[in-house]
Formats: C-alpha cells, structure tokens, sequence
C-alpha cells in the first residue's frame, strides 16, 4: 500500500497557516490492465492503466487502489461515486469526465490536460494537482483537505458551496475561480502567480494573501463593498 506524508509542508513565515499535508504516494509492483470495459462497481488494485482508451465507459463506483494511469483518454469517462486511492494519474486527458461525489484519497495528478471535469460533491483529501491545465473544474460542494494546487492553470474553476481546509495554490495560474458560498479555512492563496477571482470574493475569510494580491483584488473588493473609486 502506498505511504502518506504525516508532515505539513506551510510556507516559512506562515504564522498561523496550518500547511496542508501532501500525499507520498510509494506504487508497489503493478500488473497491466488486461483491456476491455471498466466495470461498474468494479475493483482495481495494482492496476497499471497506460496509454489506456477509456472515453465514455463507465467505471461508476469503481475502487482504484495503488493504480497508475499515464497517458489515459478520460473523455465522458463516468466515474461517479469512484474511490480512487494512493495512485498516480500522469498525463490524463479528456472533456467531460464525471467524477460526482467521487473520493480521491492521497492522489497526484500531474500534467493532467483537462476540461469540464465534474467533481460536484467530491472528497478529495490529500491530493496534489501538479502541472497540465484545467478547464471549468467543477468543485460545488466539494470538500478539499491537504490539497495542494502546484505549478498548473485553473481556468474558470468554480468551488460554489466548496469546503477548502489546508488547501494551497503554489506557482499556479487561478483565472476567474468563483468562490461563491465557499467556506475557507487556512486557505494559502499567496503562492498564486495569478489571483483573478470572478465571483464570491467576500468568502475569503479563512484565507491568505500576499499584499501584493490585496491591491490587485481591490476593485473586486471595493465593488462588493459597495465603495466607489474615482480619481
């Protein structure tokens, strides 16, 4: 089984910051998928998925467990109510993939290229999000602890009604997230290289920021205030 990291990992001079602990995930040897069809309810332990085609099948409260998938095709992929734990995804691709209510437990998903991936009601506990880009990433509802986003682009990503508990943005590019009724708690957002928020700005109460990114979400926050700017 895969080892898990029982450190925090916060920024130096984070006072107060509780970092968010990162997944080390350790794959034992793993044994090559055999091809055909995801199964619904379906168990996968030690599975090596590679350069694997798995566009519109249907995996819907599959198990993963220390599994590899590198190079996958994801596209309309329905992994609703999937548990995918201590596993790496590399290199995955699709639109559409529907991970609703889904559980990602100690998960690194690196150079992921990604759009209107569903994950309306998820868990994702432990993950990190490294490289790749994201396209409309549906986190309503979601509940996020120990999640770090590093060095990739979020565009549009909406965390409606999301709980973010130790979560951090490291040298990522967050463009017009929607924050609307989230619930932030140590929420590191200072390690964004870019801070654009569309909607919600008043929820981030529970969150840090680097003066910096103050000045650049004063309009926004001027705007939901009410206060008028003029020269």
């Amino acid at each position: 089984m895969a080892r898990r990291a029982s450190g925090g990992t916060g920024r130096p001079g984070g006072a107060g910051v509780k970092g968010a602990r990162r997944p080390e995930v350790r794959l034992p040897a793993l044994e090559p998928y055999g091809g055909g069809e995801l199964e619904p309810d379906g168990d996968y332990d030690g599975v090596d998925f590679r350069g694997t085609d798995l566009a519109g099948q249907d995996g819907a409260g599959a198990r993963f467990m220390d599994c590899a998938l590198t190079e996958c095709a994801l596209d309309g992929t329905a992994l609703t109510r999937a548990r995918v734990l201590d596993s790496v995804l590399t290199g995955v691709r699709g639109v559409g993939t529907d991970l609703v209510d889904a559980t990602l437990r100690d998960v690194e998903l690196v150079d992921a290229r990604l759009g209107g991936t569903q994950l309306h009601g998820a868990v994702l506990e432990r993950v990190l999000i490294r490289g790749g880009k994201i396209d409309f990433l549906n986190l309503r509802q979601a509940r996020l602890r120990d999640v770090v986003f590093q060095s990739c682009v979020l565009v549009e990503p909406d965390f409606g009604g999301a709980r973010l508990e130790r979560v951090e943005f490291v040298d990522c590019a967050l463009r017009a997230a929607d924050f609307t009724a989230a619930t932030l708690a140590d929420a590191d957002l200072r390690g964004a290289a870019e801070l654009g928020i569309s909607a919600g700005v008043d929820r981030l109460a529970g969150a840090v920021i680097s003066p910096a990114q103050l000045l650049d979400l004063a309009p926004v926050l001027a705007a939901q205030l009410g206060i008028r700017v003029e020269g």
